[in-house]
């Protein structure tokens, strides 16, 4: 009798034409689930990450069974649950007799570590829900001095055909980024994400979540994310009809009242495996092909997913499991409270925190130029932000969330994915929001007691590390500015900087 082989799905592997169910037979094999504390628990995840994947493994599971595949699935508070995806397979394979493992590549290095030191014969398998391999990404990093993500875009572009016409790119530019950073004005007709009310199925999770789980921060309710990929469907068409079309101009804008302005909110269920990527761009395309929606918006979307979404992940491949400890500028400072809640006079942090604590959500300029530049900025320790922004947003995992951390936001790896750091004062945020009208701080203030801490930090970060910076073409006229600013603006810049950081404390935990 031929012994059954298990079939590893993870909770981000939700697809039924995954490479690992590809190589298995639904007549002999078992397909292995489970809910895991360990997976809960290695960072402190958003309540309402768990409860999405939780109730989304569930109903993909009960797919699964339907589609004829025998499905061993452990849930969190099953008396057997051994705790961890290793103890789980081992537990299985006893159960069933299987000595072989088939799985899909994890997006976590520590998880591929975890299958290679199995017991039990393991074939880990491409994850080719990606349109880019790891190994095709490195063999184009192969011999460049530079990997930019707009030259890999256009390699992406080519290989799709997306958005081409004869070979060229669709209204003879690769890229439209400088049409779509427009500041948002109020509108109460926005439509924003789709909306769904839990089911039976999602109910019996966010009870569980609650119970095992009130002490994470982050609010569990209310509950409106869908939990299948029926849900995940109606979402992507919702947008498509209703907010690509404006997305590009004011995709970089933030707003105070309006959290998700015409932006999809779906890469939790694409990095879930509920979405296809290219199924979703083709689409999009459609939607420019039929005049519904405008060229630069359409480029923007697409070029975030078949441009930055691949690159990041395959710079966190070709990078390697040493990445995460990338420091390459020293920051050592602790992450302060009020990342996790507590109060801030600074009314963009407070906004953007008070918004992920609700919805473990937020756009991607908001990541990068308010949560993201304060703590590059201020010095923050990279281990710490990096395990924050894994722990509070429902579509991080470490391929995806490490490199737009460590390298975009924070220049930890010391240039590897972005040319100069990503610094920007308070009237950055001043121009793409409406968080400065409301704030204890004022903006354009540039020293004293209400000097918008932004301005402050600014220049006290570009001063630390003028030596590393100051020769690159893209700020050597900032350095210029600086030295022609007045000795007495210059000292009390530095001496605002250093009384602000000096009342910094280390991060408490906020529900």
């Amino acid at each position: 009798m031929v012994k059954p082989q298990l079939i590893l799905i993870l909770g981000d592997q939700l697809t039924p034409g995954l490479s690992a169910l590809a190589a298995g037979d639904p007549a002999r094999d078992v397909v292995v689930m489970a809910e895991v504390a360990g997976e809960a628990s290695y960072v402190p995840h958003h309540p309402k990450k768990i409860a999405f994947l939780f109730a989304a493994m569930r109903k993909f599971a009960a797919e699964l069974r339907e589609a004829g595949w025998r499905v061993a699935y452990s849930r969190l508070d099953g008396p057997d649950n051994a705790g961890s995806i290793p103890g789980e397979l081992l537990r299985r394979a006893g159960e069933h007799g299987a000595a072989e493992v088939i799985a899909t590549q994890p997006g976590e290095h520590r998880l591929h570590a975890v299958l290679e030191d199995l017991p039990l014969k393991t074939l880990i398998l491409n994850d080719d829900r990606f349109l880019c391999s790891p190994g095709a990404f490195a063999a184009w990093a192969k011999g460049r001095k530079e990997l930019r993500m707009e030259w890999f875009y256009r390699a992406m572009r080519r290989q799709t055909g997306l958005l081409m016409e004869d070979g060229k790119p669709e209204g003879g530019k690769w890229n439209y980024d400088a049409e779509n950073r427009k500041p948002a004005s109020a509108n109460l007709l926005r439509a924003g994400p789709l909306r769904f009310d839990p089911d039976a199925v999602t109910q019996e999770v966010l009870d569980l979540v609650a119970d095992r789980f009130a002490d994470r921060f982050g609010r569990l309710e209310p509950f409106w994310f869908a939990t299948d990929r029926a849900g995940a469907e109606a979402a992507r068409d919702h947008f498509l009809a209703h907010g690509l079309p404006g997305f590009g101009d004011t995709q970089d804008a933030m707003l105070t009242g309006d959290r998700f302005l015409n932006h999809a909110v779906l890469s939790m269920y694409l990095n879930a495996g509920l979405l296809d990527p290219l199924d979703l761009c083709r689409r999009a395309e459609a939607e420019y092909r039929a005049g519904r929606a405008p060229l630069n918006a359409v480029e923007g979307f697409i070029r975030q997913i078949i441009g930055w979404r691949e690159y990041i992940r395959g710079i966190y491949f070709l990078q390697g499991p040493g990445y995460t400890a990338s420091n390459a500028l020293g920051a050592d400072r602790p992450l302060p409270a009020f990342y996790w809640g507590a109060p801030t006079d600074m009314a963009c942090i407070a906004a953007v925190v008070e918004q992920t604590r609700d919805e473990a959500y937020a756009h991607h300029i908001q990541r990068l130029m308010v949560t993201g530049n304060f703590a590059l900025l201020a010095g923050l320790d990279p281990a710490a932000v990096h395990e924050w922004y894994l722990s509070v947003y429902a579509d991080a995992y470490e391929w995806v969330e490490a490199p737009n951390t460590l390298g975009m936001a924070l220049y930890a790896d010391g240039g590897v994915v972005a040319s100069k750091p990503y610094a920007a004062s308070g009237a950055y945020i001043d121009r793409m929001s409406d968080y400065c009208r409301g704030c204890a701080y004022d903006v354009k203030a540039k020293t004293g007691d209400r000097a918008c801490p932004f301005n402050l930090l600014y220049w006290d970060f570009l001063l630390r590390h003028r030596q590393r910076f100051q020769s690159n073409p893209r700020m050597a006229v900032i350095y210029r500015n600086w030295d022609r600013m007045a000795e007495d603006r210059r000292r009390a810049t530095l001496d605002g900087a250093a009384a602000f950081l000096s009342r910094l404390d280390g991060a408490r935990p906020q529900k």
